[in-house]
Parts: structure tokens; C-alpha cells; sequence
């Protein structure tokens, strides 16, 4: 079973509550942690407006796009996505995002791409948590400004999910009000 600690603290004071002591707490009711993981850490995901886009001269199925997000210079990024083109407003996870794909982090890097510069990634809905499609990248509305946080945009809040390793005799704790009694019982 997965709980949201930010729906928790709806029925019970979360914040001061590490990973340890959330383990702690649900191992002592009988429930088995299997993992605390970030559900999305918005940070470094920007606004993009694609300046520029281009098919990769070393790579048929990428492209280099010049992408503006608000910095000093606009982002040179590849893309594999086919759906990728000049003049759409995009989210781009930015050099020192850290995505989680798979419940796994992934930190994004400045890289050479079949000799080509990248800086940054132009996300699928799949890749920041918005949705399962990865079909092709996300393109935004057209009104949002380029360099934009895109948590302000999509109201993104930071949060932990607990997985809990639910038995059948806990039928009690499947719910989130359950698992909040359970933390309140210490």
C-alpha cells in the first residue's frame, strides 16, 4: 500500500517526522516499510519555448533544439522525442534535476550526445510524474513564460510516499486514516 505523508499530516502532525522515525513508527503496528521515496521534487523543471529545432546531423532519430528557459543563454538540448519542433512552450528539466524513473533517481547532466551539446531534457509527462504517456514530449500551453518554475504552473508540491508492506490481518491500517492512527498510537 502507498500513503502520501502530506495527506498523513490532514489527520496527524507529520513535520518533524523523518524516514527513520516513520519506520520506526509503522514497524512498531505491525507494518513492514518497504520503502520511502520522493514522489516529485519539482525544483530545477523550468518553462521552455523551443527558439530553434533541428534533426541531429549525426542521428536520425534525434534533434537539437535551442530552448529558452529564462537563463543567460539558451539551453542546447537533444531530443529523441518525434514530436519535438520550433515554436512549442515545453517542460525542461534542467542540469542538476534529479527525475525519478521508476522510483529510481536520475540526475541530469551535461553531455555530449553523438558530438552534439545537450544541457538539459525535454520531458515527457511520464518523466516529471504528470502522467504514464511517453508517447512524445509534453507540450504546454503557449501563455506560460519562458524560465517559469514549472511547480507554479501544475501547483507541484513536494511530498514522500510511504510503502507499506500491508498484511491481512491489518485490514484496519488500509486507508490513509488508518495508517495515520497507527502513527498517532506510536
Amino acid at each position: 500500500m502507498k500513503v502520501s505523508k502530506s495527506w498523513l499530516s490532514d489527520y496527524v502532525n507529520t513535520n518533524d517526522l523523518t524516514k527513520e522515525t516513520l519506520k520506526e513508527r509503522f514497524t512498531n503496528q505491525s507494518q513492514e516499510v518497504e520503502a520511502i521515496y520522493n514522489l516529485a521534487d519539482a525544483t530545477g523543471l523550468k518553462v521552455g519555448y523551443t527558439k530553434k529545432c533541428e534533426k541531429h546531423p549525426n542521428a536520425d532519430k534525434l534533434s537539437v533544439a535551442k530552448v529558452d528557459v529564462g537563463a543567460d543563454y539558451d539551453l542546447p538540448i537533444v531530443c529523441g522525442a518525434p514530436n519535438v519542433k520550433e515554436g512549442q512552450t515545453v517542460p525542461v528539466a534542467t542540469v542538476g534535476t534529479t527525475l525519478f524513473m521508476d522510483n529510481k533517481p536520475f540526475k541530469i547532466k551535461k553531455a555530449k550526445l553523438r558530438g552534439e551539446q545537450s544541457e538539459g531534457m525535454i520531458c515527457a509527462e511520464d518523466e516529471i510524474g504528470l502522467g504514464d504517456s511517453h508517447e512524445g514530449i509534453m507540450v504546454l500551453p503557449d501563455n506560460l513564460p519562458a524560465g517559469m518554475p514549472l511547480s507554479e504552473h501544475f501547483k507541484i508540491i513536494k511530498d514522500k510516499i510511504i510503502e507499506i508492506d500491508l498484511t491481512p490481518n491489518r485490514i484496519d491500517a488500509a486507508s490513509h486514516i488508518g495508517a495515520a492512527r497507527d502513527l498517532k498510537a506510536r
